[in-house]
């Protein structure tokens, strides 16, 4: 098995000043959650993470997970016995071609839709409160007001295991509501084409300040959150209402277990009071998922996605209910 001052060794070769040692999740994660990794590395080009795809790709025993901003992600606290890949403002590249906008995965989100306004660009808007990268947007086919990112998605630059790149168009990929294809693809979001429209930059500007202050009204923004943890399935919308509306309508608004606690401010978020568990976490979700299909006959399935320190990712409701089953205490 390679050590890790040989690994450590390589990756620098690849990224030299880009790569850290032992640093705390909780740091990478907008829970706060989360023990130690062993290694960050944040590369500074395409080509360069396609450089790292191939060198992890020779050592499968190493745990490998690429993020974003970690702002849908639920670590352990236990940490993470190998290797995190930050796609982040070293690979932020915008490039704006009349209504066309190329961007690497590690754009911020907000940001971007700041710079397609001021272009005088419309099909945005409603990103710009959501936090995070645009990688783990088109990952997450993420969006608000019902919208979402593929609705402007125009081709995909992905990388394989062998560190192949490749540009697909989006017509190629079939999204669904917070669903992408790559969420059982092993390829990686390096880049994307987006396709917007010319519009009146002082309508936009008006839409995207309306956008913000609703967002300000009903979302906690003091206390570390992962933003919405159950996703809306539009059968349930129809006739329950959305997740933060089932909940609450349950009596679980406020709910606390350890230092996590169901926002008092909308209940489809859980907020970190300061030093919260993973456990803690999860035991919230385990009992909003039981309660609300008491009462309404839907599971709700999560869009937070939990990182287990071997690296295996799934929907935290599905760790939430391995760990607690039925067993729903208040």
């Amino acid at each position: 098995m390679l050590s890790s001052a040989v690994l450590h060794s390589k990756l620098l070769k690849i990224a030299p000043n880009s790569v850290s040692c032992s640093v705390l999740l909780s740091s990478l994660s907008y829970w706060k959650i989360g023990g130690p990794a062993d290694f960050l590395v944040e590369p500074q080009s395409i080509k360069q993470l396609a450089e790292i795809r191939k060198l992890l790709n020779d050592y499968p025993e190493i745990p490998v997970l690429y993020i974003g901003d970690g702002s849908n992600l639920l670590f352990d606290d236990k940490g993470f016995r190998g290797v995190i890949v930050k796609l982040g403002n070293n690979l932020s590249r915008v490039e704006f071609d009349g209504s066309h906008v190329f961007c690497e995965s590690g754009v911020w989100v907000p940001g971007l839709a700041y710079k397609s306004y001021r272009k005088g660009l419309t099909g945005l808007e409603h990103t710009c409160g959501i936090p995070g990268r645009l990688g783990g947007l088109i990952y997450m086919n993420g969006g608000s007001n019902r919208q979402s990112i593929s609705e402007n998605l125009e081709s995909v630059i992905l990388i394989d295991r062998l560190g192949n790149i490749e540009t697909i168009q989006a017509s190629n990929f079939d999204f669904s509501y917070r669903v992408s294809p790559f969420q059982s693809d092993e390829k990686i979001i390096a880049g994307a084409k987006l396709k917007l429209h010319q519009a009146d930059i002082a309508t936009v500007r008006h839409n995207m300040r309306a956008i913000l202050a609703t967002r300000r009204k009903k979302f906690p923004r003091k206390l570390p959150n992962c933003g919405s943890v159950f996703v809306s399935d539009p059968k349930m919308y129809e006739i329950i209402g959305p997740p933060g509306f089932a909940i609450e309508k349950v009596g679980l608004k406020g709910l606390r277990k350890g230092n996590a606690q169901i926002s008092p401010l909308h209940a489809n978020f859980i907020v970190n009071l300061g030093g919260a568990s993973s456990a803690d976490v999860l035991e919230l979700i385990n009992i909003v998922r039981q309660e609300v299909y008491k009462k309404t006959d839907f599971w709700m399935d999560c869009e937070a996605r939990y990182v287990s320190p071997l690296g295996e990712i799934s929907q935290a409701h599905k760790k939430a209910f391995e760990l607690w089953g039925e067993n729903v205490r208040f």
